[in-house]
């Protein structure tokens, strides 16, 4: 990975330091917890990647504490994405013969699938709970509200944020 390469970044030693120091070691925490080394080096480029989008790497201290904090984050969402998967592909395999979709289709939902989850995961909790509870669940905006403890009002707002980053995954 040429670090100096990526877009928008500055070439830092720092970022250099940080990567030549600590990716063989981030790769081998994530080995032995994932068990594949193929997925270990996967994960290990995403945690750095996600480093180099965010903050500044000059205020850390501990950058094995900090990489494995930031690890840990993309291995859930990980683990979350395979029991997605694996639950989706469950439920195909309950389908009767002429109704399973193609191995291409299946594809196309599983990457929805994905970007949904992920656009779920950027909504505040309770909104993210309101839409589950509607489309999930089907439960009508007072019973929403009445579980959230909240108005009928606020159940619209968030229901309108859900749909609105809905909306933003079709462009």
């Amino acid at each position: 990975m040429d670090i100096a390469a990526l877009p928008n970044q500055p070439s830092s030693p720092d970022i250099e330091t940080l990567y030549c120091d600590h990716h063989r070691w981030l790769q081998g925490w994530l080995r032995r917890r994932l068990g594949d080394s193929f997925d270990a080096a996967d994960l290990a480029h995403d945690t750095f990647v996600r480093i180099l989008s965010g903050r500044r790497i000059d205020n850390i201290k501990e950058p094995r504490a900090y990489l494995t904090t930031v690890a840990r984050g993309i291995l859930v969402n990980w683990y979350e994405r395979k029991a997605l998967e694996r639950a989706y592909l469950e439920a195909l395999a309950l389908l009767p013969e002429p109704e399973t979709p193609s191995p291409e289709h299946r594809q196309l939902i599983l990457e929805t699938l994905h970007q949904i989850d992920t656009m779920l995961d950027t909504l505040p909790t309770r909104v993210r709970r309101a839409f589950l509870m509607s489309q999930i669940e089907g439960l009508r905006y007072e019973q929403i509200a009445s579980k959230l403890g909240c108005s009928l009002i606020s159940v619209k707002r968030y229901m309108k944020q859900a749909f609105l980053q809905c909306l933003a995954l079709l462009d």
